[in-house]
């Protein structure tokens, strides 16, 4: 029987004003697991209520309150994890160890939330001037809301939620409607851990629940991480409603390989960085960039019969290393780049696009597929395919390597694997990209840095959890004070030079 996916707001499920719902499925199977209710303008209009009331109250509890409600989060969550997991998996498709694995990343974040008092520590400066101190102190916004991709259902909303709550701020969040259980778990969650109902709000829904948030009064910021287009959008439509953004957009992530780097850590490293979660990261390395043609020859020797070997299965496999794609939809278009890939002439080294299981013939699945030569005017080189698909780039030397990164047009993440520390210096210096991995694939920090990339892959000035996250959850105010102390001097007509 399909689950009712309905809305928290105020403390609370609640169905939807609008009537309005869409199905969600189980990509293992192909079978519809669920019904999302899509919220109307009524229904984020009663959930930016509910928060804006909330908001004022909760502004007003003490950071070390916050923290205490924050940490009993964290534990019910510790607690839990299988659980939210499960949930994951079932409705993204990704294996549960990997399903298990983004939760324990979020929760770092949720860790990191918990220091808010140390967190929100202000400046002073005593004497500034004769007798008059100054002193800065960060606030919270109000209302905030949290738009968030179907790959990281309860990852990505823990990138935003904890830094949001523990600044003072109230949060609605905007899951995926492709996987949006989780989302209603961690809400449960919040509640039973004494957050005060309103400071947290789930609005289930699509474009509509989207323009509906990016374009109320009262919300102050939009927090978004999803593909380039919708993040340029995102970014811009808030502008223009004057609220504070960020907007992580898509990725092509390359990883350089030197003449003189372990292959076998390499081919490591590209298996899990381009084939884990069946490639829908936006950190997931989708470019291979070998140095050398020794290099090249190397690596695909060693590549090939693991990308050929993966075991592919539902999230309830224990032993499969890569799950299905998400919906039907995306697995035609992974293979429509594969089709792509082909009539332009790059050469398909392993292909997925027949992969088939038995028992599960409904599935979203596509296998691991490998292309070499690929050159740099290529689809499937320039776009972001989201999906288990690994492009080999052979650069005749770091400079050519280094170049190409350079001029793709995102810039999120990157990784070279070297023994030369000086190589590896330059690459960490000069290459244009956000976040970068020596001899580590992925690169994501930890909760206590940021997250974000460069050029399109980000739009706004802040980037995510860490602190650049209390930075854009908060609004910075500076407090100027002279305590009268004698005779007054008169009014001073020219700008104070604090004599």
């Amino acid at each position: 029987m399909a689950t009712d996916i309905v809305h928290y707001i105020d403390g609370e499920r609640r169905k939807a004003k609008s009537g309005r719902s869409s199905p969600v499925f189980n990509p293992a199977t192909g079978q519809q697991s669920g019904t999302v209710h899509l919220a109307s303008l009524a229904d984020v209009n009663e959930a930016v209520a509910s928060s804006v009331k909330a908001a004022e109250v909760w502004a007003e509890t003490t950071p070390l309150r916050r923290s205490r409600i924050i940490a009993r989060f964290l534990r019910i969550a510790e607690d839990n994890i299988d659980a939210l997991a499960t949930i994951i998996s079932a409705e993204h498709g990704k294996v549960f160890s990997d399903a298990k694995g983004e939760v324990q990343r979020g929760l770092e974040v949720v860790e990191f939330a918990t220091g808010a008092p140390q967190l929100l520590k202000g400046e002073v400066s005593e004497d500034v001037g004769t007798k008059i101190d100054s002193y800065a102190v960060r606030q919270p916004l109000g209302v905030v809301a949290g738009i968030t991709p179907f790959n990281f259902p309860a990852m990505v909303p823990m990138w935003m939620f904890p830094v949001a709550l523990a600044c003072g701020n109230a949060f609605i969040l905007k899951p995926s409607e492709r996987d949006p259980s989780a989302s209603l778990m961690i809400a449960d969650w919040l509640t039973e851990a004494g957050l005060p109902k309103g400071v947290f709000n789930v609005v289930q829904g699509d474009k509509e629940a989207v323009d509906a948030l990016l374009r109320h009064p009262d919300i102050a910021a939009i927090s978004f991480v999803g593909s380039t287009p919708i993040a340029r959008y995102i970014y811009e439509t808030a502008a223009t409603t004057g609220k504070r953004c960020q907007a992580l957009g898509g990725a092509k992530n390359h990883m350089i390989v030197m003449p003189d780097a372990d292959i076998d850590q390499a081919v490591d490293g590209l298996m899990g960085a381009a084939y884990g979660s069946a490639g829908e990261r936006c950190m997931a390395v989708s470019v291979a960039v070998p140095v050398g043609e020794e290099t090249a020859n190397a690596l695909m020797e060693k590549l090939v019969p693991k990308v050929r070997a993966l075991k592919i299965g539902p999230g309830t496999d224990p032993e499969a290393e890569m799950g299905p794609l998400v919906t039907k939809a995306h697995l035609d278009k992974v293979k429509g780049y594969i089709d792509a890939g082909v009539a332009e002439g790059a050469k398909l080294v392993v292909d997925g696009r027949d992969f088939r299981m038995q028992g599960y013939e409904d599935g979203y699945f596509v296998g691991g597929t490998l292309f070499d030569n690929v050159t740099p005017d290529m689809k499937i080189y320039k776009e972001e395919i989201f999906g288990p698909v690994l492009s080999v780039v052979r650069a005749k030397d770091y400079d050519s390597a280094a170049k190409m990164i350079n001029e793709h047009e995102f810039g999120n993440g990157t990784a070279i694997f070297t023994r030369n520390g000086e190589a590896a210096r330059e690459f960490a210096h000069r290459i244009k990209v956000g976040m970068v991995g020596i001899n580590v694939p992925i690169p994501i920090p930890m909760a206590f840095h940021s997250f974000g990339g460069w050029k399109a892959s980000l739009f706004g000035d802040h980037h995510m959890h860490g602190p650049e996250g209390i930075r854009f959850y908060t609004k910075l105010k500076t407090i100027t004070t002279r305590w009268p102390t004698g005779m007054a001097e008169g009014a001073e007509f020219a700008i104070p030079n604090m004599k």
